[in-house]
């Protein structure tokens, strides 16, 4: 396998030789989007500050093992991602999966895949919130960390097709919550 280059090789070296400053500037590189997919998946600002930081300890703990086979971001993002689905599974919450369609009562016929006028990254991300935590971890996988649904399948040990259930109720409720809020306050 050929190494992936990555920008911050000669920061991570530092870093893996134990130098505080390269592992202090890799945190204020990598924080924020860690950070952001925290939130995506966990909705609790304090449990994701929690498992950012426990990711961070443990990336730094691993950084000896990091072989350039990959950029450090996607490598220390599936430590976050891992560290994200385990805090959700130790506290033992039941992801909730929807079986039936008819659970959300969408409308079929008003579903386009055309976005609603004026959809902002801050309306999605305020739709989300009001997602089950199964669909909301499903869509967070999917759409913005690139997992393709076999994969959601096998990481959350449920089926391939609940997950594509799962990610297109998600879809709906976040559009339905957008167009209501729009209606609502125009």
């Amino acid at each position: 396998m050929q190494p992936v280059v990555d920008i911050n090789r000669t920061l991570i070296k530092k870093a893996q030789k134990g130098q505080w400053k390269a592992q202090k500037e890799l945190y204020e590189k990598y924080t924020m989007s860690m950070f952001n997919i925290c939130m995506r998946m966990l909705n609790d600002r304090y449990e994701a500050e929690d498992i950012l930081q426990e990711s961070f300890a443990d990336a730094f703990r691993r950084l000896h093992t990091f072989r350039f086979e990959s950029t450090f971001g996607a490598w220390l993002r599936r430590i976050v991602i891992n560290n994200c689905l385990n805090a959700i599974k130790a506290k033992k919450e039941q992801l909730t999966y929807l079986d039936d369609m008819s659970a959300l009562n969408l409308k079929e016929e008003n579903y386009t895949d055309e976005p609603p006028e004026g959809l902002t990254v801050s309306r999605v991300m305020e739709a989300m919130e009001t997602l089950p935590k199964g669909c909301r971890t499903i869509l967070s996988l999917y759409l913005f960390e690139g997992y393709d649904h076999t994969e959601i399948a096998q990481i959350l040990n449920i089926s391939e097709s609940t997950s594509k259930t799962q990610y297109m109720h998600a879809r709906k409720k976040i559009r339905k919550v957008i167009e209501e809020k729009r209606a609502t306050y125009g």
